[in-house]
């Protein structure tokens, strides 16, 4: 649900922006294309349109990348660029001209990495354990005849995400550069069209602090919470705000989910990149909400349903339960991307660390440790998800004044605690199986038959 909901917010935010209608009809026209694509479909119509989707995905993100990284650097590879001079600046590069534009606005330096190393490790591991426990991922890999071609998809998948994820530091970093560039000192009367069309649907705000029609941006928030217009006009012309301004400079308020929807917009782009940008975005979040549904209908149709309470469903009953769970998992993270718990990325981050601390210890202790039994590894997924749930929910909705360092258990951050409620979850089924009876011998048998290589014949010896 944590995912899916996330994948909603990003459907929501291309479809208000490029239908022009406010952000909560976006995610509703969102939920009914996702609920026709993922529920009337199957596993393989989404497996094959997921191939196309990553096609168009993979082009729409790289191809503003390039364009921006030749506009800014003069090369033409983004991971380069970023590390390359600015042109017509010699000797001053990407990361150097946005770390002192940012510290001359009031911000800390953009290279100057805010976050503890314990922290930075805990997130970066749980993302990379969260990947790997992920359901709608794994279940990709029953749709090949063989396990040769999983381990083969599984290398080829890892070229791919490598591709699109080194080029994302130096999109975020061109994205910032633009966007100052852009809107900084600007008359409201001259800024882009495209700050006036993300306004209009609620995403941007300006609050104009000292009357002098100029766009002033820094850190801080610009007002209280997010924008509340009042539906009238502004002296400069721009959406009024009935917002409680706070008491430094800055006067503009961007939700981060925009960024790099903006991001083509905002370097001027010619009109087709732009477009191909929000078919990207708007492939990916479909691809994902698709798989993700599918996971969670099946999971309750088949294994809760028809193996552990009605084992007597006939199929067209279990397909019913099927699109119900998929439509009630619609509606709840429809709601959640109505109100995010925070942006995009960050809702992401929360559902890996979920899967950090639930699943992958289950199945890493499946594959690798015989004597784990169904006792323990129920135990350490309950502790690891309770412990990571709670410590997420009391930060971020019950005690949200206290989110910082200086209260969270070791320094980790509700982003990164999925590393620890992973640990939990580690020791907690060590402990439980050590006290209860192993699993059966053909269980230990099945274990042993999953580490052979070839995926064929057996490692143990049957005497």
């Amino acid at each position: 649900f944590t995912y899916v909901a996330g994948q909603m917010r990003g459907v929501g935010i291309v479809f208000s922006r490029f239908l022009e209608v406010d952000i909560t009809l976006g995610v509703l026209i969102g939920m009914a294309v996702v609920f026709v694509y993922a529920v009337l479909g199957g596993m393989k119509g989404i497996t094959y349109t997921q191939v196309a989707q990553y096609c168009v995905l993979i082009f729409a993100y790289l191809v503003p990348a390039i364009f921006i990284s030749i506009l800014i650097t003069g090369n033409p590879v983004p991971q380069l660029g970023l590390g390359a001079d600015v042109v017509g600046e010699p000797g001053v590069s990407v990361l150097q001209k946005l770390d002192l534009t940012l510290q001359d606005l009031g911000f800390a330096a953009y290279t100057a990495g805010l976050k503890d190393k314990i922290d930075v490790f805990a997130i970066t591991f749980a993302l990379m354990a969260g990947t790997a426990g992920l359901p709608h991922v794994i279940v990709r890999f029953f749709t090949v005849p063989k396990v040769s071609d999983a381990r083969l998809s599984a290398g080829y998948a890892l070229i791919f995400i490598a591709l699109l994820y080194t080029t994302a530091p130096a999109v975020s970093a061109f994205a910032r550069l633009n966007f100052i560039d852009a809107v900084h000192q600007t008359a409201y009367e001259d800024t882009p069209g495209w700050f006036s069309n993300w306004e209009g649907i609620g995403l941007i705000g300006w609050l104009d602090k000292n009357d002098d029609g100029k766009i002033q941006y820094g850190a801080g928030a610009p007002f209280d919470g997010a924008p509340a217009f009042n539906g009238e006009r502004g002296a400069s012309g721009q959406r009024a705000l009935t917002n409680k301004p706070t008491d430094n400079a800055n006067e503009v308020y961007v939700d981060r989910d925009i960024m790099v929807l903006a991001n083509p917009e905002i370097a001027q782009l010619p009109g087709w990149v732009i477009a191909l940008v929000a078919a990207g975005g708007l492939a990916a979040a479909l691809s994902t909400a698709a798989g993700l549904l599918l996971v969670i209908s099946t999971a309750v149709s088949h294994d809760l349903m028809k193996r552990t309470f009605r084992p007597d469903l006939s199929d067209k009953q279990e397909l019913a339960y099927a699109r119900i769970a998929a439509a009630t998992a619609i509606v709840i993270a429809g709601y959640l991307g109505i109100n995010p718990p925070g942006f995009v990325a960050q809702v992401v981050a929360f559902a890996f660390g979920l899967a950090a601390a639930s699943l992958f210890p289950a199945i890493f202790l499946g594959i690798f440790f015989k004597r784990i039994n169904k006792q323990g590894a129920i135990a350490g997924m309950l502790v690891g998800l309770i412990f990571t749930f709670a410590y997420i929910a009391y930060f971020k909705f019950m005690a949200p004044e206290l989110n910082n360092a200086a209260h969270w258990w070791f320094g980790i951050s509700p982003e990164g605690i999925g590393t620890l409620g992973m640990l939990l979850n580690f020791a907690v089924a060590f402990a439980v199986s050590a006290v209860t009876a192993a699993p059966p011998e053909k269980v230990q048998e099945l274990v042993d038959d999953i580490r052979i290589p070839s995926g064929a014949g057996v490692a143990h010896d049957p005497h």
